[in-house]
């Protein structure tokens, strides 16, 4: 365990100069407690440069902010981020001043102020590219009872630094001075690649539970390695993440599953017993295998789908990351264990897994309070990732064709992707048999969709037509009348209004009563 020090304890001194220049420590400050000189030289370029990019939007709020009495500093994510040379445009700062006093100094200087976060001490502002969030000095903790933080003030950047979650997120630099302050090691800890916290690890996630799924989208965000001390507490104290909102775990386990390496974080998880009460369908994957039943291990398998999917994103028509793609290929498999029978001959079967886990996944979506939007997506993902398998030996009619672009719907290219990356085998020739038999598929949906509108694909009467043909009002059966034309449509291919409307005539002959 690392018990930092106290007192704020700045640790090197950030001159605006050129990256090629070195920078030089503050006058005080600890050597024995920092890196190497040439790993810090590095760490220090690199934020230098990161931050060059920035100075005028600092240099000005520091100076607005110190010419009211207030003190203020960039900190958490973006010093960590411009240590690691990977700074965005969301910039985070913590001040003296309280949020009414904030929102006052920054107008007619941002080009846009919003208060959505004033609840909990943030202003937040638009300057140039940038977005800014401000923040009170605080400090923050977990009622045992109540799903919602409390928050109170804080009076200094050494008790606000202190209660943040990782010791990477534990380091400012102080405005206008450019005073880097670090008095937890955060700059070691990013050059030796580990994850701790400033104080205990089971203060900390006692404060704040949430923090526990933090450290593992950390571990996929950042490549970071948790340190023995965290781990433990996480798996000595996961039972408290349910006191934690549903809408606060999603958007952890959105970050986590969009983030460059999702497979370290969700083992974490389901190591240290998070995944039990996040996502239990995952753990619920390592089936007990034994020398007569013969399967592949299905929790690997889908991890290693899920780093495929990553690998293939590129198809997508979509920004990336892609959540829906990647979160159906964790869960494309969570109907096996409810499905899984074993056969007399050694065999184990999971007949259906596909439609037991797509309701898996809606309830389990729903109770995370996904909208509606992405569970359908990632359901229908999740039902239909079996179905180029049902077509055997990958000889495809045109209605075979028609019928898998229908019900993929508007998942048809996420589909691709999912489908493709399920393919895990060991046996490079199965693999390269797979591979061929679903580009001659995308081979001939491409062909059927210059032919005819795959992509919104209708029967050739509407339900205007079909109603003036039988002589019929609105109601039920204009529904089953249309279905029927689609179903034609599906099999044949475009009719033409002259043939639809006699298959339609003999379709209602034949309709009772």
């Amino acid at each position: 365990m690392h018990d930092g020090p106290t007192r704020l304890a700045p640790a090197l001194h950030l001159e605006w100069v050129p990256v090629t220049e070195p920078l030089t420590p503050a006058e005080g400050s600890d050597e024995s407690t920092r890196p190497a000189p040439a790993r810090l030289s590095e760490v220090q370029r690199q934020a230098v440069h990161s931050l060059l990019r920035i100075a005028p939007v600092i240099d000005e709020l520091g100076a607005l902010f110190t010419a009211a009495g207030e003190e203020i500093a960039l900190v958490g994510g973006p010093v960590r981020d411009a240590l690691l040379d990977r700074l965005g445009n969301d910039l985070d700062f913590t001040t003296s001043a309280h949020p009414d006093q904030t929102e006052r100094l920054v107008r007619g200087w941002a080009d846009a102020v919003w208060d959505v976060g004033r609840a909990f001490g943030t202003i937040g502002c638009r300057k140039g590219e940038h977005q800014l969030e401000i923040t009170t000095y605080r400090s923050e903790w977990y009622d045992p009872e109540s799903r919602k933080p409390e928050v109170a003030y804080g009076d200094s950047l050494a008790a606000d630094l202190r209660r943040r979650d990782f010791t990477v997120n534990a380091m400012a630099v102080a405005l206008p001075s450019r005073e880097f302050v670090d008095p937890y090691g955060g700059l070691d800890d990013i050059a030796a690649g580990v994850l701790r916290t400033p104080g205990t690890p089971e203060e900390s996630f006692t404060d704040d539970p949430l923090r526990m799924l933090r450290a593992a989208r950390f571990v996929a965000q950042l490549g970071l390695e948790v340190a023995p001390e965290v781990v433990s507490a996480m798996r000595d104290l996961a039972g408290r993440i349910a006191i934690v909102s549903a809408e606060r775990v999603r958007d952890e386990v959105v970050k986590l599953v969009c983030s460059p390496r999702p497979r370290p974080g969700l083992a974490l998880m389901v190591e240290t017993g998070l995944a039990e009460l996040v996502l239990p369908e995952l753990p619920a994957l390592r089936l007990e295998r034994d020398e007569h039943h013969r399967h592949k291990d299905v929790y690997e398998h889908s991890l290693t789908v899920l780093e495929q999917a990553i690998d293939l994103e590129s198809r997508l028509p979509v920004p990336t990351p892609d959540f829906v793609v990647r979160f159906a290929a964790l869960m494309h498999d969570i109907g096996k264990p409810r499905t899984r029978r074993f056969q007399p001959d050694g065999l184990v079967t999971f007949h259906h897994h596909d439609v037991v886990g797509a309701k898996m996944t809606r309830k389990r979506m729903a109770a995370l309070r996904f909208a509606g939007s992405d569970i359908d997506a990632v359901a229908r993902l999740v039902e239909l990732h079996l179905r180029f398998h049902g077509y055997g030996a990958g000889v495809w009619t045109d209605s075979a064709v028609r019928r898998y672009v229908r019900d993929a719907g508007d998942q048809l290219e996420r589909l691709h992707v999912l489908t493709r990356a399920d393919c895990t085998t060991r046996n490079q020739r199965k693999a390269d048999r797979l591979r061929r038999s679903y580009d001659s598929l995308e081979q001939e949906i491409a062909r059927l969709a210059k032919e005819e509108q795959l992509d919104a694909m209708r029967p050739d009467l509407d339900g205007r037509q079909i109603m003036e043909i039988l002589g019929i009002d609105p109601g039920p059966t204009v529904g089953k009348a249309y279905n029927f034309l689609l179903e034609l449509r599906i099999e044949h291919g475009p009719l033409g209004a002259d043939r639809a409307r006699e298959e339609l005539l003999r379709w209602w002959a034949a309709q009772p009563g």
